[in-house]
């Protein structure tokens, strides 16, 4: 296996490895804000619709409500086209964060979220540094920058 595809796996793992951390962080973030919820409290809090279907359990959604799936992870198995997925996952979750920190009054939540917040940023910087790498190695004669391994 050459040290292209063995890099492009290691990639895809460690990123996907990378995002169920922090699906782990934040579902225990919501399961310790959540767990001892009174009636009245789920009420109140707007939180009556997630609980009649998933009580107090972790079900990964986005704010609007739209679950989380591995589809939001796309890979096309172009490096360029798959690095530059990845700053703008990293991007996003960032702005996430900075909108989360821009709502929450509980320091132990904001703590967490700002450690997350400054790993979206280094994870950014390295996969722009993944980027000009894989560009040295590709054919710069082609402006869409192909992947030798493959376009002959």
């Amino acid at each position: 296996m050459s040290q292209t595809a063995i890099l492009k796996y290691t990639h895809i793992y460690s990123h996907g490895t990378h995002e169920l951390g922090h699906l782990e962080m934040i579902g225990t973030i919501v399961h310790q804000l959540t767990r001892s919820l009174s009636e009245e409290q789920i009420k109140t809090g707007g939180f009556d619709a997630y609980f009649v279907d998933h009580t107090a359990g972790i079900y990964p959604t986005a704010a609007s409500g739209f679950p989380w799936t591995a589809a939001s992870m796309a890979v096309k198995g172009d490096p360029i086209c798959d690095l530059s997925e990845d700053m703008a996952a990293e991007q996003k979750a960032r702005v996430t964060y900075d909108n989360i920190l821009r709502l929450s009054d509980d320091p132990d939540v904001s703590d967490v979220i700002r450690f997350l917040r400054e790993r979206e940023i280094v994870h950014f910087q390295r996969f722009g540094e993944a980027v000009r790498l894989a560009k040295e190695r590709m054919d710069q004669k082609n402006v869409y920058f192909v992947n030798p391994a493959f376009d002959k």
